[in-house]
């Protein structure tokens, strides 16, 4: 599935239900919600339906999208099948199954409201074959809403009054577009003072006014004023103020066709709109939507075709206008954020996977000026040794004091690495550092600079507190620097997704969307990796398979009063971890040293059978694990000749014996480690064809920021990213990335500079 159809997918499915419910919320409350119930018939005929649609969309085979929607209904997550069903699913991947999961729920929800849809339209007597019949073949929900529109209550409007004061009549006879006779004679028959209708001009803009709402109400025309707009409409900004100076100036006197803007411009020209510095327009072909509306209207001459055609007028500019600009200004807004959520998310789990740094006592800086650089030491378990503060940058300037402090405490805890947090004063954090290394002969020190995103955040929660009672939140916060090195993922868990900050105008996106997909992403990454059951953090462990918050708690309290898990199936013991919450979590989690070698790996207790009938058809022990012979005695089996006679799928026995060959393996392991520094490059060092290496901290829409150990990342240009075209940065680089790089221009005014991947000629 390509990036296009994944984000056209996403697009309706939020962006449809997002229109609905605007359209719904601008009614009165008309619709009771109550389930239509089925006969077991219909339910099946829905299902099947459903399955049909998502095998076409998705391209993939009817029965494993109908085994995957079953295991989903039966309550398994995502990681559990992507696992641990792969025979029963053709060894559909994570993704996959997220798209199949996304789309059900789409279409169940849309056959839900179709259902509701007939229901209203029939109790008002209204209902007929050939409507039901458009609303049951509707693929998408804004067809649907489209069909119901005229038949919902609406507050009070031009037209409400004009059937008021009993002008529909009126409209009707207009509506067949007589040869003869007289509009003006006919309007007279209408005059009623009491109604408020005090010449045949009056009734006559009054059956207009109840025509305009009709053709507004089309569906056949909405759908397609709707598409035409998109695709031959033309987007322009312009600035509220020229003078102004901002961000947004090159969108002072913009324009692009609707159809080619990018998403990242998209939610640009919205924030400059918000913060009222831009002024926003759609212009739509409106000569040609006329000639459309005048076709579907319009059947030949007649003695009130003129009224038509002002009827036409009228409908689109007051009624259809106004409400398309803003559909069609949604459904961009949606392709915006939905590629700016698939960027985040595509960062977040590159960030959450980076390298773990093992095996090293190392030392945490939070920088600051006025307060101080708050200062933790953490053993290579994460465990903290000793806190301090010292104050080395302005106003203080006690460099000497600190130098003293940060040798003390690297002299006595033997610390090998120092972490600095990348925000206020950590440039100059850096340069004390830097300084402080040079003097230190007796052991080799370096230093690295990581983000802070989301720091203060965890800092100030209840876990910190209670995690850390007696430390106040800068202390808290240099701990939490300390841990991003040594384990990325089971700290950075810790904290809201959303506040780790690695994307594009993730604030302007819809945060409820934001929070689910993110939330899908450090699931996916928890459980790719699996967890230390005997160490990992009730926030750790809250993302693995089939555990919520409340089950985390107990395993971590049963942990405390019991003692380490020595067994998987100790798991079974937790209050309230029912027998479908062990199926789920018990693979993703890990016991090193515990009773069975098994338990380290992410073979399912399952399947520890079929391991023990392996064992014995290689006359191995499982003693053996880890030992050079059992891996080379592994490495010659033949999965597709074994596999029968151990009465087991292919695709498992392969992953059995991919994690028999690598017990204990963590795949964070293949990843690059980062780039250690122990000396300081500055801006003015720079110069146009510099070779340098880097680490990818950001990957954007138009290109990738990489840290080349200067105050600010440099930018690699999407052109700049490799010799030829190149769709997106994401299909060249990832977040942690280590890449060269030549420097291309230097601007010191703004602090900026622009690299290139393509090395110089």
């Amino acid at each position: 599935m390509t990036l296009l159809d994944r984000l056209l997918n996403k697009r309706f499915h939020a962006n449809e239900e997002t229109s609905a419910g605007s359209a719904a919320a601008s009614v009165k409350d008309d619709e009771p919600r109550e389930k239509v119930q089925l006969s077991e018939e219909r339910k099946a005929e829905i299902q099947e339906r459903i399955l049909k649609q998502i095998s076409g969309e998705l391209q993939l085979p009817a029965g494993k999208v109908k085994t995957t929607v079953g295991l989903l209904d039966e309550g398994n997550t995502i990681p559990f099948i992507a696992r641990y069903r792969k025979e029963m699913t053709g060894e559909l991947d994570e993704n996959q199954l997220r798209d199949i999961e996304e789309r059900l729920q789409y279409l169940r929800n849309l056959e839900d409201r179709k259902l509701e849809v007939v229901r209203l339209i029939d109790e008002q007597g209204k209902l007929s074959d050939e409507l039901r019949k458009a609303i049951e073949s509707a693929a998408k929900l804004q067809e649907v809403e489209d069909l119901y529109r005229p038949y919902r209550q609406k507050r009070k409007t031009r037209a409400s009054v004009a059937k008021e004061r009993g002008l529909e009549p009126l409209a009707e006879w207009i509506g067949k577009q007589p040869r003869q006779g007289s509009l003006e004679q006919e309007a007279a028959r209408y005059i009623n003072a009491d109604k408020q209708v005090n010449s045949a001009q009056d009734a006559i803009q009054g059956a207009m006014d109840i025509m305009a709402e009709n053709i507004a109400d089309d569906a056949k025309i909405r759908a397609w004023v709707r598409r035409y707009t998109h695709d031959q409409g033309i987007l322009r900004t312009e600035a509220k103020d020229a003078q102004q100076e901002s961000v947004y100036e090159m969108y002072y006197a913009y324009q692009e066709p609707v159809k080619k803007l990018p998403p990242h411009r998209i939610l640009a020209i919205n924030r400059g709109e918000r913060e009222e510095v831009l002024k926003v327009s759609l212009d739509a072909p409106v000569d040609k939507i006329h000639e459309y509306i005048v076709r579907q209207i319009i059947k030949g001459p007649s003695v009130v075709q003129d009224v038509l055609r002002a009827t036409i007028e009228d409908a689109y500019k007051r009624l259809i206008a106004p409400s398309i600009e803003r559909e069609v200004r949604g459904e961009m807004t949606e392709l915006g954020e939905e590629q700016a959520i698939k960027i985040f998310a595509e960062n977040l789990r590159n960030l959450l996977l980076q390298a773990p740094v093992k095996g090293h006592v190392v030392l945490g800086v939070d920088p600051a000026y006025r307060t101080g650089c708050k200062l933790a030491v953490i053993d290579d378990t994460g465990k903290m040794l000793e806190i301090a503060v010292t104050y080395p940058t302005p106003p203080n300037n006690k460099v000497a004091e600190a130098k003293a402090k940060f040798k003390q405490l690297i002299s006595k805890y033997s610390v090998e690495l120092i972490v600095i947090g990348n925000g206020t004063a950590s440039r100059e954090t850096e340069q004390f550092v830097a300084e402080l290394i040079a003097e230190i002969k007796d052991r080799e020190l370096k230093y690295l600079i990581v983000s802070e995103a989301g720091a203060s955040v965890y800092s100030a929660s209840k876990l910190a507190q209670s995690e850390f009672p007696d430390l106040d939140v800068a202390e808290r916060s240099a701990i939490s620097i300390a841990r991003r090195l040594q384990d990325p993922l089971a700290e950075l868990v810790k904290i809201e997704p959303k506040a780790i900050g690695v994307g594009q105008y993730q604030h302007d996106v819809s945060q409820k969307r934001l929070d689910e997909n993110l939330k899908a992403v450090v699931e996916s990454a928890v459980n790719h990796v699996g967890v230390d059951l005997n160490t990992a953090s009730p926030s750790l462990l809250s993302y693995v398979s089939g555990v919520n918050a409340t089950l985390a708690k107990n395993i971590v309290k049963y942990r405390e009063e019991n003692g380490k898990f020595s067994s998987r199936q100790e798991l079974s013991k937790v209050p309230r971890l029912g027998a479908k919450s062990f199926e789920q979590c018990v693979g993703f989690m890990r016991i090193p040293g515990g009773r069975n070698p098994l338990d380290n790996t992410p073979i399912h207790p399952e399947s520890y059978e079929v391991v023990d009938r392996l064992f014995k058809a290689l006359r191995l022990e499982l003693a053996q694990l880890g030992s050079q012979q059992l891996l080379q005695q592994l490495q010659v089996v033949e999965p597709e000749e074994l596999a029968p006679k151990l009465g087991v799928g292919v695709p498992t026995l392969r992953d059995i014996l991919d994690s028999l060959q690598r017990p204990g393996r963590d795949p964070r392991d293949e990843v690059p480690a980062p780039i250690f520094r122990t000396d300081v490059l500055q801006l003015e060092d720079l110069a146009p064809g510099m070779e340098l290496t880097g680490t990818v901290r950001n990957v954007i829409d138009f290109g990738a920021f990489v840290d080349i150990g200067i105050k600010n990342d440099g930018l690699v240009h999407i052109s700049q990213l490799k010799n030829g075209y190149v769709k997106h940065p994401m299909d060249v680089v990832s977040v942690g990335d280590i890449v060269k790089v030549w420097v291309l221009s230097v601007d010191t005014k703004k602090g900026r500079v622009s690299l290139t991947m393509k090395k110089p000629q």
